[in-house]
């Protein structure tokens, strides 16, 4: 079984302030987390943040001691909803390991916990280093304990530990290693990515992640080839007219002969739940969809599970005689507890109820746009390689920028990015311009629950 531990970027931030006041005493937090559990991975996920206030506590710079009435009502929940405790404290002197004193207040304290839950799943206890560095563990009822392999944050940066820390240099990675550092080429190699749609943009942001050495990727479009896609799909083939396009794209990353592992789903986003559980064991998503349902489900899918996800748009607009009105490009970095795709305005719950109807029931679609109920959803925009592959460069940046920042404004400055090609310009918006979503944010990190992703068509 592998356990893993994702905090959002705001958990994550608001946890770190609170254990590192400045006084070089230890401090501690409760968090209620919500849970993944499928086949061999076993995801606590940050929901409720419940700090212990330090006047509560006896804190030296070696030891905390804490009241825990403030555990009881989180306790009630996490019963009544088969979440989990995450207790985390920090080590400002740096120690890098589990001490003696706090096996023994795991012990005491995951007793009594499990006293209270019936569910047998795992709870969470974890440090966190001066560095902001996180490493945890679990227990089961029988109060053993095993180490947490990875331990992920979907903030304005994307962290992550407990992977792999072998050094990878060969001569294929050279280039990658001058350009970012070792450190991010070894976090592209550990790092599996779950691409949705595989066509315009999503072909080369395919090419470009592979080229970079990201070790697995997913990727998921259920259309075939057809000759007007081979202007816009790399390594795409007259002879490959009528074949699955992630079986080709799959084919062309196999016959490259480099190390990433690639997994395709020939699939619709909704009618397949094996689809779905695989994109959230994905470290990061890449949506190059045009359907709003498409990407309010990867949006979904981000929030529930702490993913963070990129969102890549084109929007060409032909004149009527032959040439192109407007070009607009946008890539949209969405972390789990802030804004989304529908508070940036994007799309609105008109627009997603139509694209709905349109892929639940496309004959009563077709009847209520002839007379003026829905949205135009056929619409058909032309499609330019160079503009799609600008803006899928731009994408892979901004993930690169998450990883290893190497702009001169900070990685929040970059929520959007959106270019407009017949202006030539590049307007960056920071995460602060934009509304936080306040309906997503009580389901942040809420993980399983029934029905899946609170959407009773996909259960």
């Amino acid at each position: 079984m592998e356990f893993q531990l994702r905090l959002s970027g705001n958990h994550y931030s608001s946890i770190k302030e609170h254990l590192f006041p400045g006084d070089g005493k230890e401090a501690v937090a409760i968090v209620l987390c919500g849970r993944y559990e499928h086949e061999e991975t076993s995801m606590l996920l940050t929901h409720k943040l419940v700090p212990i206030p330090h006047e509560e506590c006896e804190r030296t710079p070696v030891h905390v001691n804490w009241k825990t009435d403030r555990l009881v009502p989180v306790l009630e929940e996490a019963a009544k909803k088969n979440m989990a405790i995450l207790k985390i404290h920090s080590h400002p002197t740096g120690y890098p390991d589990f001490s003696e004193t706090d096996d023994q207040s795991d012990h005491d304290l995951f007793r009594s916990v499990f006293g209270w839950c019936d569910y047998d799943g795992v709870h969470m206890s974890a440090v966190m280093l001066p560095t902001g560095e996180i490493f945890a563990r679990v227990f089961g009822p029988d109060l053993n304990s095993e180490m947490v392999s990875k331990i992920s944050v979907s903030g304005d940066e994307i962290l992550i530990w407990g992977r792999d820390k072998e050094n990878h240099t060969d001569e294929f990675s050279l280039r990658t290693i001058q350009a970012f550092g070792e450190g991010t080429y070894n976090k592209l190699k550990q790092l599996k990515i779950g691409v949705v749609g595989c066509s315009g943009t999503g072909s080369p942001t395919i090419e470009q992640l592979v080229r970079l050495g990201v070790g697995e990727l997913v990727i998921m479009d259920p259309d075939e080839i057809e000759v007007k896609n081979l202007n816009r799909i790399v390594n795409s083939r007259m002879v490959d007219v009528g074949i699955s396009k992630v079986e080709v794209i799959a084919e062309a990353v196999k016959s490259q002969g480099l190390k990433t592992k690639i997994t395709p789903y020939a699939v619709n986003l909704y009618d397949n739940l094996d689809l779905l559980k695989e994109l959230i064991t994905c470290d990061v998503l890449i949506g190059c969809m045009d359907s709003v349902d498409g990407r309010h489900l990867l949006s979904q899918l981000s929030n529930f599970y702490l993913i963070p996800y990129f969102d890549i748009g084109v929007r060409l607009d032909a004149d009527g005689t032959g040439g192109i009105k407007s070009i607009v490009a946008s890539v949209h970095y969405i972390q789990p507890g802030k804004s989304s795709l529908m508070s940036r305005g994007l799309y609105t719950d008109k627009r997603l109820f139509d694209d709905g109807l349109k892929r639940q029931m496309p004959e009563e679609f077709a009847e209520r746009e002839k007379v003026g109920y829905v949205h135009n959803a056929n619409v058909n925009s032309p499609a330019v390689i160079s503009i799609n592959m600008q803006i899928s460069s731009m994408a892979v940046n901004e993930l690169l920028n998450r990883l290893h920042p190497f702009k001169d404004e900070g990685p929040g400055d970059y929520a959007k990015v959106m270019m407009d090609f017949c202006g030539g310009c590049i307007e960056n918006t920071p995460e602060e311009d934009f509304e936080t979503d306040d309906v997503s944010l009580k389901w942040t990190g809420r993980g399983d629950c029934s029905p899946f992703l609170r959407m009773p068509e996909l259960s």
